[in-house]
This record gives C-alpha cells, sequence and structure tokens, in this order.
C-alpha cells in the first residue's frame, strides 16, 4: 500500500468519529482528524515506555500501572467525541492527560533529568494542531501548561519520589526507548500533517483553477446571451423585410393567373402555379423562422380564445386533403364526443396540428392518416389530447433522439425526397411548451409513426342571462 492510499485510510478511520457539525468547517473538520488520529495511534506508541519500565524494574509499582493506564485512557477520546461532540472540553482534558502522563514518569524517574522528558516537546505540537488560531484555547493550554509545571516542581521539591530500583544503565536503555518513541510520534504526526497540507493546497490549486473557469465561464454565457439576442434581432428585422415583398409576389402571381386563366395560357398557368407554390413554401419558412426568433427572445405571447376543437381539426383536414390525394392518401376523423369548445390559443394550436398532419401526409404513400382527438381530465388539469397516426415510412430510433431539434431532418435521402428544413417541428415543440402542453411520438421503421399532442385547456364560463326588474314586474 503506498503513502496515499494509507493517509486515506486512516483519514476514514478518523472521519468515522468526527460529528457532522465539524466537518461542515474545514478547519475545525481537519483539527478534529488530527486529534484522533493522534489519539487511535498514539497510546500504540507512547505504551512502550510503560511497558519498558515494567521489564526494567525489578519490582513493578503503582506508579507504573497509572502511566500505563493514563496512556490507554487516550482510546476513549474518539468515542467521547463522536457522541457528545464537545471538541474544545474534550482536547482540554487530553492535552491535561498528556502534561500529566509525562510528568508523572518524570517525577518518579529521575525529575528533569528523566528519559522520559522529551515528550514534554510534543505537548506543543499537539496544541498547535488541535487549536488552531483560538486565542481562548492558547490562553487555556498555557495556563494549564504553567500550573502543571509549577506543582511537579512543587512536588519534587518539598515531596521527593521512592526509589525505583532500576539501575541508571537501565535507565539510559529507557531513554532510548522513550526518544525512539517521540521520534517516530512525532514523524507519524509530521507526515500526516504534511500530506494534508499537500493535498489541501492541490484542492486549494483545485478551486481556483475552477472559479477560473466559471469566470469564463460567465463570460461566454455573457457573449452567447448577446449574440442570440443579436441574432433574435436581426432575424425579426429580417423576416420582416423579406415577407413584404414575399406577399407581393404571391398577389401578384395569383392576378397573373387568373389573367391566364380568362386567356386559355396553360402553360403561363403552370409557370405561375410554381411561382405562387415556391412564394407560399418560403413564406412559411420566413414565418417559422420569426416565430422561433420571438420564443427563443421570451417575446412570444400566448392569445386564448373559445375554440371549437373538432371544426379547427377538420380546418386543418380540409387544408391538406388535395395533397394526400396526389399521395393516394386517406384520412379520417375521430373525434371524441367529449371534445367540445375548449379556451386555448387557437392560431398556434393550428399551426402545430398544421404541421404534425402534413408531415403524416408527407411521408406517407398510398396509406392512411388518422387524426383523433379526445379529452383528458384529471384532478390537476384538463387537457384535450390531439394523435395524428399514419401508415408511412416511420422513424428509426437514431432519428427519434433529434427529431425535434432545429435544422433536423430524417436523413439525406428523407431530405431530399420530400424537402423539409427541419424547423416545423422544432417550432411545434417549442409553442406547444408555451401553451403548457407536450408532444411526444412512437414510430417503428416502416410501420408508420404516431404524434401525440397534449394541451392544457378551460372550459368557456356559461353565460349568466340576468333579467331587469322592470321585466320582472312585466311578467
Amino acid at each position: 500500500m503506498d503513502l496515499s492510499k494509507a493517509v486515506k485510510s486512516i483519514t476514514d478511520l478518523a472521519d468515522y468519529y468526527i460529528p457532522e457539525d465539524l466537518k461542515a468547517d474545514r478547519d475545525h473538520h481537519n483539527q478534529a482528524r488530527v486529534f484522533l488520529i493522534s489519539h487511535l495511534f498514539g497510546p500504540i506508541i507512547g505504551s512502550t515506555v510503560p511497558l519498558t519500565l515494567f521489564f526494567l524494574s525489578p519490582k513493578p509499582s503503582y506508579d507504573i500501572a497509572v502511566l500505563a493506564v493514563s496512556i490507554l485512557g487516550f482510546w476513549i477520546f474518539p468515542p467521547l467525541l463522536k457522541h457528545t461532540g464537545a471538541y474544545r472540553t474534550l482536547a482540554l482534558v487530553s492535552v491535561q492527560n498528556l502534561i500529566f502522563c509525562i510528568f508523572w514518569s518524570c517525577y518518579f524517574y529521575g525529575g528533569i533529568t528523566s528519559p522520559t522528558l522529551p515528550w514534554v516537546l510534543i505537548i506543543p505540537l499537539l496544541a498547535f494542531f488541535y487549536i488552531g488560531s483560538s486565542a481562548f484555547m492558547r490562553i487555556a493550554l498555557i495556563s494549564m501548561f504553567v500550573g502543571n509545571v509549577t506543582i511537579f516542581l512543587y512536588m519534587y521539591a518539598y515531596y521527593p519520589p521512592p526509589e525505583n530500583g532500576i539501575p541508571m544503565t537501565q535507565i539510559e536503555n529507557l531513554g532510548i526507548v522513550s526518544m525512539v518513541a517521540t521520534s517516530i510520534y512525532v514523524a507519524m504526526m509530521a507526515t500526516y500533517f504534511a500530506k494534508v497540507h499537500e493535498s489541501q493546497a492541490e484542492l486549494e490549486a483545485l478551486v481556483r483553477e475552477h472559479l477560473a473557469t466559471a469566470a469564463e465561464l460567465r463570460e461566454a454565457t455573457h457573449a452567447a446571451e448577446c449574440a442570440g439576442a443579436a441574432k433574435a434581432e436581426f432575424l425579426a428585422k429580417m423576416t420582416h423585410e423579406l415577407r413584404t415583398p414575399l406577399n407581393a409576389i404571391i398577389g401578384y402571381s395569383q392576378m397573373l393567373r387568373e389573367d391566364a386563366v380568362e386567356e386559355g395560357d396553360e402553360e403561363t398557368i403552370s409557370d405561375l402555379d410554381r411561382i405562387h407554390d415556391a412564394g407560399v413554401h418560403l413564406l412559411r419558412l420566413i414565418n417559422e423562422i420569426l416565430d422561433l426568433a420571438k420564443i427563443d427572445a421570451g417575446k412570444m405571447q400566448v392569445f386564448e380564445e373559445e375554440t371549437s376543437i373538432a371544426d379547427l381539426i377538420r380546418c386543418v383536414v380540409d387544408a391538406v386533403r388535395p395533397e394526400a390525394k396526389q399521395h393516394n392518401n386517406v384520412i379520417t376523423v375521430q373525434v371524441s364526443p367529449q371534445v367540445g369548445t375548449f379556451i386555448i390559443d387557437r392560431q398556434k394550436l393550428e399551426q402545430i396540428l398544421t404541421q404534425l398532419v402534413d408531415n403524416a401526409v408527407k411521408f406517407t404513400k398510398n396509406g392512411l392518416v388518422t387524426v383523433s382527438a379526445s379529452c383528458e381530465e384529471t384532478e390537476a388539469r384538463n387537457a384535450v389530447k390531439i394523435v395524428v397516426q399514419d401508415t408511412g415510412c416511420g422513424i428509426s430510433e437514431a432519428d427519434l433522439a433529434q427529431l425535434f431539434e432545429q435544422f433536423t431532418v430524417l436523413g439525406d435521402s428523407s431530405s431530399s425526397k420530400y424537402g423539409g428544413t427541419g424547423l416545423g417541428l422544432a417550432l411545434s415543440r417549442k409553442l406547444s411548451v408555451l401553451m403548457g402542453g407536450e408532444i411526444s411520438v412512437a414510430s417503428e421503421l416502416g410501420k408508420g409513426s404516431a404524434f401525440s399532442a397534449t394541451f392544457p385547456v378551460r372550459r368557456p364560463v356559461p353565460e349568466v342571462i340576468s333579467k331587469s326588474p322592470a321585466a320582472d314586474k312585466a311578467a
């Protein structure tokens, strides 16, 4: 296991004991981690001192037992932190217990020349890790340390400890063990702290990188919004400028066709029909672009009015019957009796249905196109569902995923065969969403398609006819 994996495993173990409120603050979280790691692994290293004393002492006494219990007592701090969350209190108690362990061993084994005295160096190290920049904790720890030193010096001066019977040569061995244990403990904490600091530096660098990326994205989004607004404004102006001469072309072609019909000029009539159809197709395309630009700019409004759904469907179907006959298609209409007059945006609904029925007729040869309407009444809303089903060529699964995207057609072969710009279905979906509805499609290649359009509707409020007082009196 490499160092990174080992550090992660140790960190995960420490995080198990950290309460959620401490995890919420990054600095407190890191302090609690160091606190727990020192308490989980410190007793293992520190226990080498009482264990050495036990083997070196000719008559082990209570002082060794007290020292061992105090060192092993550090293991109760992780569960206490998990269940109480009192980090500051436990940190102060822990440092006090460490000071007691050090001065207790020094009192019985050499005083100020004790081989366990180097453990005093651990106190400021842990204090730095535990308390961070808290002024209150610093003052509390300094006061605690000074008080313990005073008590230790007083006790050692006026109440000398009993003889422990350990030869001076053995005391030197105790010093070696103590120094090695101290070095291992300090190295362990320093290595972990360095690794945490390195990870924190990497995290801060990553955060700075993300902030820079976010700033670039904001600038790009702003630029895109400005470009989108400019595009919408350009399209609105351009389509308006194009519609005026197109309407004139369509009107003049109709007038010239009437004259050609009177003169019986069949060749001219055919040419004028082509001009007229091309002009109408181009005008429709321009209107679709203008509507898309309005929707994208948030300027498209919904105008609701009383509308007979059945009449609207029949008008749309009647308009495409000539093209259906050219393709040898049969169109049927099935309207449920519950579908009557509703409050809805008639113009937009007609535009959507015209697109769906026109597509069904266009992509069907010698087949059947069925337009059906029904009501869907729930507690949440009342809706009308219109389904346009055909027995045409169908749509592949790959094309279904992008069917409602702008400028998307059903492949090069279908586009060249049937024509189309890929704007109609995209516009229909956006209009339906604007009206609070939705459009879905189910299709199988070679077996036809079924487009379902559902729109929320309101029934018109019946008019209340009131009688005047004079009329009541006359009655």
